[in-house]
């Protein structure tokens, strides 16, 4: 069921969407590989980096990755494939960007990045092109659809590193581990320790003050949403903000217009397109509290739902729009 859900959202969103791919990838970071489990927070000591000095033993690297799979490198990694565009910015966060050999058709972040060449398109991996880029290790993310590209990696013997950061404190610890597999420690220490500062900024400043109640919108008809376990649920709770729908089962529920005109949030958050304002409109027309009084916010997509480096920026941006509307008239 949550294969399906995922893969029907990705199949709809992707032809209106910009920032679909980038979506698709972050919904389907919430779902295990056959046979898998979610894993620990890249934070945990069970997931923390271990990582001894190139050329001390055969297997001079040992990392743990987002399904608690142990990743072993003899020495750190030099011809590096990207399958997610979340994965690519965070390579290159991580001062590996130099490493890059291929990547995927959405990852366009950094503008670098658009040099690359390309082995899918993200929920379609070539594994004859993976191949013959001759990778030494490959970044990836949580899906039945990267099955093809994983037996392909197997019978190479190149390690697969599965990425899927599922709060925003996972985020640095996902820096971190990338700098010891790449080797690059003394870069992604450095940017892991800032996103880490930031994050407590935030966190210390809304921690204290009255929830806001926030509708996440995903498409339109359908109309989907975000359950709590999504890491743009823990962006709100950053923020001080809960998500209306955070109980229900599904990672991405469908949901009716009536169920969100009952749950009456504070304020409603969506990816801003060329269809926000006609999206705004429509709740305003449906006499949607939070439309009416001015608090649904449109972010940049691919801050958004990308969980990079960027999604901090839009954690920074989304605050305070999220803190007016703890201190809005009723309409």
């Amino acid at each position: 069921m949550k294969g399906q859900a995922s893969g029907l959202i990705s199949h709809r969103i992707s032809q209106r969407t910009p920032g679909a791919l980038a979506l698709s990838a972050a919904l389907a970071a919430l779902l295990p590989l056959p046979g898998g489990t979610l894993a620990a927070s890249p934070d945990s000591p069970a997931a923390a980096p271990q990582a001894a000095k190139a050329g001390t033993s055969s297997t001079a690297i040992v990392i743990v990755d987002d399904d608690g799979r142990s990743i072993a490198l003899s020495a750190p990694a030099r011809r590096v494939i990207t399958l997610a565009p979340h994965a690519t910015e965070l390579v290159y966060a991580a001062g590996g960007g130099d490493r890059l050999v291929a990547t995927v058709a959405s990852s366009d972040y950094p503008p670098a990045a658009r040099a690359l060449p390309r082995v899918g398109l993200g929920m379609t991996i070539n594994a004859e092109s993976l191949a013959a880029h001759a990778p030494d290790l490959v970044i990836g993310w949580r899906t039945g659809r990267m099955d093809p590209a994983a037996t392909a990696l197997a019978r190479l013997g190149t390690p697969l590193f599965v990425s899927a950061p599922g709060t925003l404190a996972d985020i640095p610890g996902t820096l971190e581990r990338f700098g010891g597999l790449l080797g690059t420690q003394a870069v992604a220490q450095p940017a892991a320790d800032a996103l880490r500062t930031r994050l407590a900024t935030l966190a210390a400043r809304y921690a204290h003050k009255p929830p806001v109640r926030v509708f996440v919108q995903i498409g339109e008809r359908p109309l989907y949403t975000l359950n709590g376990t999504h890491i743009v649920s823990d962006m709100l709770r950053t923020c001080g903000a809960v998500n209306v729908f955070a109980d229900l089962a599904l990672p991405a529920p469908q949901v009716s217009e009536e169920s969100v005109l009952a749950a009456r949030p504070d304020a409603v958050l969506l990816g801003a397109g060329p269809d926000t304002p006609r999206l705004v409109q429509a709740w305003q027309a449906r006499g949607l509290p939070a439309a009416v009084s001015g608090h649904a916010h449109a972010l940049d997509p691919d801050t958004l739902w990308r969980p990079g480096p960027r999604m901090v920026d839009a954690a920074e941006a989304l605050c305070p729009l999220l803190d007016a509307a703890r201190h809005r008239d009723p309409p």
